[in-house]
């Protein structure tokens, strides 16, 4: 029997680690938390960094030399393709080069690249100093994002203009890069998507598309927080079948034969040609390739990565939707303060149309005002006979949470 390894064994990677051996693999999971939800539930556990490169190699040969051998390595939902891609090469196993991995997992050297292959990007530029962004944003009343080059979950990215307090929007971005580097970069004002695809032999197959939801975008300012997201997305024919191009240029230029491209891209107002903000060389997190696509298009987006992880062939006729059913989903954002009480989440699961309740914070935990996609305090994913049916079931069960999470605010 394969074994597949998880890399990440957090509780959106649990799905598809319950996936994997349901349909008759073996599992391990690498994660540093001995507590995680996946160790409860795969075969073998090994304690380690995800972010520990090379402790990752070390301690997954030795568990393939000592205990299993490893067919396969995959990630959900962690961002960690540099763990991901280093662990498939050093056992010779199906992976994703370590260079795309690398391009992958730094924003300037991403945007390099895609420049020099003439893919549609936003203008950008690396700063290194509160005075180069001030030189910048003065010159001109456009709306710009500073982001850490190497972070992830939207952690100290903000959308900016001259208004802004410049420095200290430096200096969030700042704080939440390893390597302390701090890019900007054109906001571009249209229609955000989120994309994942599978790539099958140099070939594209982009299963899931959805509409982003910013509409708390002013409300959390400078902050950029998704409120979840609605499928399908909200595309023409053309603009669909342009993504699916640019997705397998970018898929050659990585020199990905085999594996997965989740794409954060916008169109600008009118048009049909897409722009790539960023890519990740994994499968998503926010159950978005677990729950989601699966919901929308009845495709196993999941169980097909996980044969594609460990080198076997897939049935392209499996990759064809054959639903198209509507799919909401919507954060729990929180009031601030200490949670005294939280909601029977075993009712709000059996409201109509929900397919996914999850609350993220329990009685004790503090509650800040969220500045990042961790920050969120749950979410909800909703089906409904059509757009604005999902949408209301959705909003449905998180008015229902907020009113019975009981929060005591903090005296001053």
């Amino acid at each position: 029997m394969k074994l597949i390894l998880f890399i990440g064994g957090g509780d959106e990677a649990l799905p598809a680690v319950k996936l994997a051996k349901s349909i008759g693999f073996k599992t391990a999971v690498i994660d540093l938390d001995p507590s995680c939800i996946c160790f409860k539930y795969s075969d073998f556990n090994i304690i380690c960094s995800t972010y520990d490169v090379n402790g990752c190699i070390k301690l997954s040969q030795q568990f393939n030399d000592e205990t299993y051998k490893i067919s396969g390595v995959i990630s959900v939902a962690s961002d960690v393709p540099n763990s991901v891609a280093s662990v498939a090469k050093s056992l010779n196993i199906p992976g994703i080069p370590i260079k795309a991995a690398l391009i992958s997992s730094d924003k300037m050297l991403m945007k390099d690249i895609f420049k020099k292959n003439n893919i549609e990007i936003p203008w950008y530029k690396e700063i290194f100093s509160y005075e180069d962004l001030l030189k910048i944003i003065s010159k001109n009343n456009k709306q710009y994002v500073i982001k850490p080059v190497d972070s992830r979950g939207s952690r100290g990215v903000q959308k900016i203009d001259s208004n802004s307090n410049l420095k200290l929007s430096y200096e969030e971005a700042l704080n939440y890069s390893p390597s302390k580097r701090v890019m900007i970069e054109e906001f571009i004002s249209g229609p955000q998507i989120s994309s994942e695809s599978l790539i099958f032999k140099g070939k594209s197959y982009t299963i899931g598309l959805s509409d982003r939801n910013y509409e708390l975008l002013e409300k959390y300012a400078p902050n950029i927080i998704e409120d979840g997201g609605d499928l399908p997305a909200s595309l023409d024919k053309e603009q669909v079948s342009n993504i699916e191009k640019i997705i397998e240029k970018i898929a050659k230029i990585l020199k990905i034969n085999n594996g997965v491209i989740k794409g954060d891209i916008v169109f600008n107002k009118d048009s049909s040609t897409p722009i790539i903000i960023e890519v990740a060389t994994r499968l998503s997190g926010g159950y978005f390739c677990t729950h989601e696509i699966p919901l929308n298009t009845g495709v196993d987006f999941v169980g097909n990565a996980i044969k594609i992880a460990l080198g076997e062939n897939i049935n392209l006729n499996e990759l064809e939707p054959t639903e198209k059913n509507c799919v909401c989903q919507r954060y729990l954002f929180a009031k601030e303060g200490i949670v005294t009480k939280i909601p029977n989440m075993k009712k709000i699961e059996l409201m109509p149309g929900i397919k996914l309740a999850k609350l993220r914070v329990d009685i004790g935990d503090k509650i800040d005002s969220p500045k990042s996609h961790p920050g969120r305090s749950g979410v909800i994913i909703a089906v409904g006979e059509n757009r604005v049916d999902a949408q209301n079931n959705a909003k449905n069960a998180i008015l229902e949470m907020k009113k019975n999470l009981i929060i005591k605010q903090e005296l001053k």
